[in-house]
């Protein structure tokens, strides 16, 4: 079947690919903004908003094109849902961006640090999945990324557990837990919504309506 290989069907490929590598983008800004609070927090912030709005226009032109594709590599309903949620990841990335510097968060914790380094890893994972949709040679390297980022989505929440429970043992000051606590619970979103966009992936390569 030459399906893959009708010229919408190939920008199918790669806008899902511009997609993902934004979403790379965006989580390696928001942990450069978490370890460069005090230099660079307005300038990185800025950066995962730049990534989130590109993004938002990759999504708009893939349902743009899917709506002027005849037959698509892809279920459509597919297609529509995984760059509806892959938008998703880099929404919170956002989110937690714009809280640290709305609440002018001025310290953030290791597991701050390291929630955001797992979100990093999810989103180049992702990356790497989303590239190889498109042929069916690629189904058994696609299974081992998405069950590498349903690993990294339990390391989140072994993490994320582990600080609320110091911070609602050690942090006196009531302002600095809430706004930990929200950017916590952002960060693990994120891989939260990470592990969503595997699990659609896991989904279109067992399935037979795949046609890469």
């Amino acid at each position: 079947m030459l399906i893959r290989f009708l010229p919408g069907n190939q920008r199918f490929f790669r806008l899902f690919s511009q997609h993902a590598e934004l979403g790379v983008q965006g989580c390696r800004e928001l942990l450069l903004l978490l370890t460069h609070l005090s230099t660079e927090r307005e300038l990185r912030a800025q950066n995962v908003e730049a990534a989130e709005k590109a993004a938002d226009r990759i999504t708009r032109q893939t349902i743009e094109l899917l709506k002027r594709t005849p037959v698509a590599p892809l279920h459509p309903d597919a297609i529509h849902k995984l760059v509806s949620v892959m938008d998703d990841v880099l929404d919170l990335a956002e989110d937690t961006a714009q809280t640290i510097y709305l609440y002018d968060i001025k310290r953030v914790t290791p597991a701050a640090i390291q929630l955001a380094e797992i979100c990093v890893a999810c989103a180049e994972r992702l990356e790497e999945a989303v590239g190889l949709l498109v042929s069916r040679r690629n189904r058994d390297g696609i299974l081992r990324l998405c069950e590498q980022i349903d690993k990294l989505e339990s390391d989140a929440d072994h993490v994320m557990r582990a600080a609320m429970s110091r911070l609602f043992r050690d942090e006196p000051d009531t302002r600095e837990l809430i706004k930990l606590k929200a950017v916590y619970e952002l960060l693990e979103q994120i891989t939260d919504k990470a592990e969503d966009v595997a699990n659609i992936i896991e989904g279109l390569v067992l399935e037979r309506s795949w046609r890469g």
